[in-house]
């Protein structure tokens, strides 16, 4: 047993059990319970319980103080008393459509690192094979093209662990349910010439035929390489099949029997139920695209051209691929995907626009702009997407309308490829006709270059990060009330900073909280600000930012960590009033703008605004001297 799990167990028995639990949430620093009958919990064992910092009453909830860790408490207590973690309005409000997103892009975020090196290599490979340094068949060409393909063949797995921590499920689960997707057994390109034994949905435009069952039940075969949404689906299937089993099974038995259960009631109903979705999908896709391109080629070029890379994230491209692999085939040429040639130039145009204007304020445009536009050149979009332009939705939707100028300029020519070849500026020989007439290969070049040239001028002109930080905050930003501290220890390197916020700074013990008063979430001041800012105090990373923006803990370089807690129970609030510019993990320097809060709203909803700057590592340095009255200083600290 884990030591959060114990402590949440711990701590539902004292508070009378999760049967006197009406709902609970929490915020930085605590859980807050709403208590059927608070006489029922045991407050003295609360307090004298390793990992509680304090217990309050107030505003009618019942306040356990855990300090830093409370997130990883609350999701164990969570699990102790089957309360829903988004009641009492803590969890972050999402509409459906950014949720999605969110899950999708969240999902790539943990090795975009490799997802991108891969795509430059697959670029570099390329490039060898087009300047005839390497063929097909050479076997470096073999390894490096396993080098570089492998991040995106087996994609389903590598996304079952990342999304398997978005959806709290095992992520060896996740791990096993996207290997399980990639057998090669299943898959659809598995069954080759095999004769089907049935057919669904015969005589309609849905009609699929199916090879094998389970149990009786067809089973609609697909091939599974490289797409994301189905395994998205299936983690989050089998996170709440999870949390079923976990109320069902003796702990005793859970770390067996909750996979085992879990494995076994998912990945069937993922292969019985995601297949024949896409199937009927991609059917649907295909007659549709198919009688648009015989109406109006250059309405079905731009259509395309706009919606290819939606189509690519949920795997029903194949519904233009495997139509124009059939007209290569027969006729030597196809028009089925020339409309989407201008769909990666427009991703890698709308990076460069915000690796342009937001570079500097942003670590992720550094650090992934420049190698995922090589990448995108390449043919090889998924960084860019999914690192980048997706959570920026406006910006994804100038990439899309991009797209769809370049797909209408080739329409206008009735122009297709010759080849099924390679990918962005390697798919450009596709164009030219057995015959060498490179007309369409002219036609092609300006679809490219009216979708870059789209698809930066609106990003560059119209695009605005949503908590962009101006150039007159960053002046504005360094001059608040002077907070300085100087460590002195073996772990933790010496350094001096401002205060996050400009006001008036008193004793930590005037504050009206009494944990914060009592000094048990470490030492430091209290600030009553006059103005809404909360500005980096020095260069580090964001340890946490509650969804509500009203609080934030952040470490510095040096290893300070320092929690900025704005208003008392504000929380409450539930994000009303305040604007967050970082979230938790961001990369701040200096000055930077963190968060803003209207103080006058905040003081008029009935609120006070004074902020706790705490020392939250307080234990680490052997002395620590407190400052009211200097303009130079408020926290010292001393070996």
């Amino acid at each position: 047993m884990g030591k959060y799990e114990s402590l949440a167990q711990q701590i539902v028995k004292n508070i009378g059990g999760k049967e006197n639990v009406n709902s609970v949430v929490h915020c930085i620093t605590r859980l807050r319970f709403s208590l059927k009958d608070e006489a029922q919990a045991d407050t003295v064992a609360l307090e004298n319980m390793d990992g509680v910092v304090a217990v309050m009453k107030a505003g009618g909830q019942y306040q356990v103080v855990i300090g830093n860790h409370v997130s990883q408490v609350f999701d164990e207590v969570v699990a102790s008393t089957g309360q829903n973690p988004s009641e009492g309005g803590e969890v972050e409000k999402m509409s459906v459509f950014n949720r999605v997103i969110d899950i999708i892009s969240g999902s790539f975020q943990p090795f975009l690192g490799a997802l991108a090196a891969g795509g430059m290599i697959k670029g570099l490979l390329a490039l060898l094979v087009a300047f005839n340094v390497l063929t097909a068949t050479d076997g470096t060409y073999l390894l490096l093209n396993a080098v570089g393909d492998a991040i995106f063949t087996f994609l389903p797995i590598i996304v079952g662990i990342t999304a398997a921590r978005k959806f709290k499920l095992n992520e060896f689960v996740g791990l096993v349910l996207g290997a399980i997707l990639m057998y090669p057994a299943i898959q659809l390109s598995a069954f080759g010439e095999t004769q089907p034994i049935g057919t669904l949905f015969s005589g309609t435009i849905i009609e699929s035929q199916y090879f094998t069952t389970f149990l009786g039940l067809p089973v609609i075969a697909q091939n599974y390489s490289g797409t994301v949404v189905p395994i998205i689906f299936t983690v989050w299937l089998a996170s709440i099949i999870q949390k079923q089993a976990k109320k069902m099974i003796p702990e005793l038995l859970q770390t067996f029997f909750v996979p085992f259960f879990t494995l076994l009631v998912a990945a069937p109903l993922a292969l019985l139920v995601v297949g024949p979705t896409l199937n009927i999908a991609t059917d649907l896709l295909s007659t549709g695209f198919q009688n648009l391109l015989g109406f109006n080629p250059i309405i079905f070029m731009a259509l395309i051209g706009l919606l290819w890379q939606v189509l690519v994230i949920f795997g029903l491209h194949w519904a233009l691929v495997s139509v124009a692999i059939v007209q290569v085939g027969a006729d030597g040429f196809t028009q089925m995907l020339a409309g989407t040639f201008g769909a990666s130039f427009a991703q890698v145009a709308v990076v460069l626009a915000l690796w342009l204007k937001f570079r500097k304020q942003d670590k992720g445009l550094r650090t992934l702009g420049i190698p995922a536009m090589i990448s995108g050149l390449a043919g090889v979009t998924e960084p860019a997407i999914y690192g980048l332009t997706l959570k920026r939705k406006r910006a994804f939707l100038y990439s899309m309308i991009g797209g769809a100028a370049g797909g209408a300029i080739l329409g206008m020519a009735n122009s297709g490829f010759y080849t099924m070849g390679g990918l962005g500026v390697f798919g450009l020989p596709a164009f030219v006709s057995p015959t060498g007439n490179m007309v369409l290969l002219y036609n092609a070049l300006l679809g490219l270059a009216v979708s870059m040239l789209v698809s930066f001028g609106l990003t560059y002109l119209f695009y605005k990060e949503p908590a962009e930080v101006t150039s007159d905050d960053k002046v504005k930003a360094p001059k608040p009330t002077p907070f300085s501290t100087t460590f002195a220890t073996n772990t933790i390197g010496s350094e001096s900073f401002h205060s996050p916020l400009t006001g008036e700074v008193r004793a930590l013990h005037e504050a009206s909280d009494e944990v914060f008063s009592s000094g048990a979430m470490g030492q430091g001041v209290i600030v009553l600000p006059k103005e809404g800012k909360v500005v980096a105090p020095f260069d580090g990373e964001v340890i946490t930012i509650f969804p509500t923006g009203h609080a934030i803990g952040l470490r510095s370089d040096r290893g300070a960590e320092l929690l900025v807690h704005i208003g008392m129970n504000t929380v409450e609030l539930q994000g009303q009033h305040y604007e967050k510019f970082v979230k938790t993990g961001d990369r701040f320097s200096k000055g930077d703008l963190l968060i803003k809060f209207d103080k006058e709203a905040i003081e008029a909803a009935g609120y006070v605004t004074e902020t706790p700057v705490i020392l939250t590592n307080t234990p680490d340095y052997s002395e620590i001297k407190v400052y009211t009255d200097n303009n130079e200083k408020i926290i010292e600290t001393a070996s």
